[in-house]
């Protein structure tokens, strides 16, 4: 599924008349086809399977490298991402961490990257997002656990309401061995480190 670019144009020249703007004036003409793009790419990840990334998986005892096996959790911090707030429509922003607990199988670290903006160009929540994150991870691979840390600043609290201007949201979602305390506050504390 795509976006219908030319309905959001449509949609966007009516919701410039609806606030009192003039459409045709110089500096609006482009801006319903300029939405129209710009929703095609916020909104690029809707209908696409996040799972996707994941299904190239390397065998950790027969592949490339069988002497590397990990013992222990494979980290990736600082995926930075956008979403759109889906009760507002206005933009957050932030980074993804996130660990794993290998299997057999890993994937290329280039992956998780890609499941976090697939799933994250849709309209969304943060909370959500990083649930559907780590059941991605979970379910795709054979890890033993999962843990995804968000940490974002949204726009509906930065720009409207309250307006603060520094406050930052930080969820958690946990899947398996690291839905443990102790072992969720081990990688809680690596993903802190510089």
């Amino acid at each position: 599924m795509s976006v219908d670019r030319k309905r959001v144009a449509a949609l966007t020249r009516e919701l410039l008349v609806a606030i009192g703007e003039d459409p045709d004036r110089p500096g609006l003409r482009q801006t319903p086809q300029r939405v129209a793009d710009a929703y095609a790419e916020f909104f690029a990840g809707v209908g696409e399977d996040p799972a996707e990334p994941l299904s190239h998986t390397i065998s950790v005892a027969q592949g490339p490298a069988p002497d590397t096996l990990p013992s222990g959790a494979v980290l990736l911090r600082d995926i930075r991402f956008r979403s759109t707030c889906e009760h507002h429509l206005l933009p957050f922003a932030g980074h993804a961490h996130i660990a794993y607990l290998p299997g057999e199988q890993v994937v290329g670290l280039g992956a998780l990257p890609k499941v976090v903006e697939i799933l994250a160009a849709r309209p969304q929540v943060q909370e959500r997002l990083g649930e559907q994150i780590a059941d991605t991870i979970a379910s795709s691979l054979d890890a033993r656990g999962v843990l995804v840390v968000l940490d974002a600043a949204h726009q509906c609290v930065t720009m409207r309401g309250s307006r603060q201007s520094d406050s930052a949201t930080l969820t958690i979602a946990a899947r398996g061995v690291l839905a443990e305390p102790a072992a969720r506050a081990e990688i809680i504390a690596l993903l802190g480190r510089a």
